[in-house]
């Protein structure tokens, strides 16, 4: 174990994704210490105790900073909540960590962004398709020249129901003041992926189309295009309506593709030549505990990097690009469609 203290950290929000991975992740840290639970619902606080030796339950945040002053503070409630709690753990001087979404709009982000400046602490987004195996065996490929220069990405994401559905855990899902939607809920990830495999080449336009179930607010179907400034272009198809829940991605360029389909991966160059890059992974589900590890590391190494951590900086770079994606996509629905020229 090294000697430096350790992190005192705390969780907002003790939902699944926290119970079942980041808490996860976290135990995986020696230089980490979770101690401090906030949730309002008290089942969540008893599972936290159940969980978590001598941890400490609050059902009130303001509260839970008070008593705990924690070193960071790991927000994963439902959306709608994250900003609130974001602005509450930064101003009362925690690095904040925050399960995607960051914010549900670009001036929450901008305000949070700053916030955290002023008072000189880290704050990122838990960006964890980064560190699922796939898909880190192809940002190595594209980085090592294998795929030459990136033309085309396209991503599926498709799911019989939204995550959590069958308990009240996912209740939060089905509307829009809370965040809910799949455009934001799956969206995120594939915008954040595909500005990370194309090496933070900036999005310059976006066409979308967006459906909802009769009576609900939400949007349960997504698809988009994207266009790049290097001239590479991006699709994506997200849905909660596919009668298979299935995980896909095609990536090409000058000399060769990717297929990625679950963990199958399949490098094919211009000679037709096939190689087999397929990963081992945890089953896919909703929670991916083991990708959590990769967030937690950088997160720890961030903390320790400094305010001016180039690993921050980027996250919170791929966190804008994802919120302005989302944003104009959503403006773009409304208007058949239209292509959104983006700043």
């Amino acid at each position: 174990m090294s000697g430096r203290a350790k992190l005192r950290g705390a969780i907002s929000g003790f939902g699944e994704v926290a119970a079942r991975a980041h808490l996860a992740g976290w135990r995986t840290r020696d230089n980490v210490a979770i101690g401090a639970i906030h949730d309002p619902i008290s089942e969540r606080r008893h599972e936290a105790i159940r969980l978590i030796k001598n941890v400490r339950v609050y059902d009130d945040l303001e509260l839970m900073l008070d008593g705990e002053a924690p070193d960071f503070v790991d927000v994963a409630s439902p959306p709608g909540l994250h900003n609130e709690a974001a602005r509450a753990a930064l101003s009362a001087g925690a690095h904040v960590i925050v399960e995607k979404p960051l914010a549900l709009s670009l001036t929450e982000f901008d305000q949070l962004a700053a916030l955290a400046a002023e008072k000189h602490r880290v704050l990122i987004c838990v960006h964890n398709w980064k560190y699922a195996p796939a898909y880190a065996v192809a940002r190595r490929a594209i980085e090592a020249g294998r795929l030459g220069a990136i033309r085309f990405i396209s991503i599926d994401r498709l799911r019989t129901q939204p995550a959590g559905a069958g308990g009240s855990g996912g209740k939060w899902r089905a509307y829009a003041a809370s965040g809910g939607g799949i455009l934001i809920d799956h969206g995120w990830h594939v915008f954040y992926l595909m500005h990370w495999l194309m090496g933070g080449d900036s999005p310059v336009s976006i066409s979308a189309r967006l459906e909802s179930p009769a009576g609900v607010e939400v949007d349960d179907v997504a698809d988009v295009r994207i266009r790049f400034g290097s001239g590479a272009f991006s699709r994506a198809h997200l849905s909660w309506r596919a009668p298979v829940r299935r995980t896909s991605a095609l990536i090409y360029g000058e000399r060769a593709s990717l297929e990625i389909e679950g963990d199958r991966v399949m490098l094919t160059d211009r000679s037709g030549t096939i190689e087999d890059l397929s990963v081992a992974d945890i089953a896919d589900d909703s929670y991916h505990s083991a990708w959590f590890r990769g967030v937690a590391a950088e997160f720890e190494q961030a903390v320790t990097e400094g305010t001016d951590s180039p690993l921050a900086k980027r996250n919170l770079t791929e966190a804008r690009v994802a919120l302005m994606l989302i944003d104009a996509a959503r403006k773009s629905s409304m208007n058949d469609g239209v292509e959104i020229h983006l700043p």
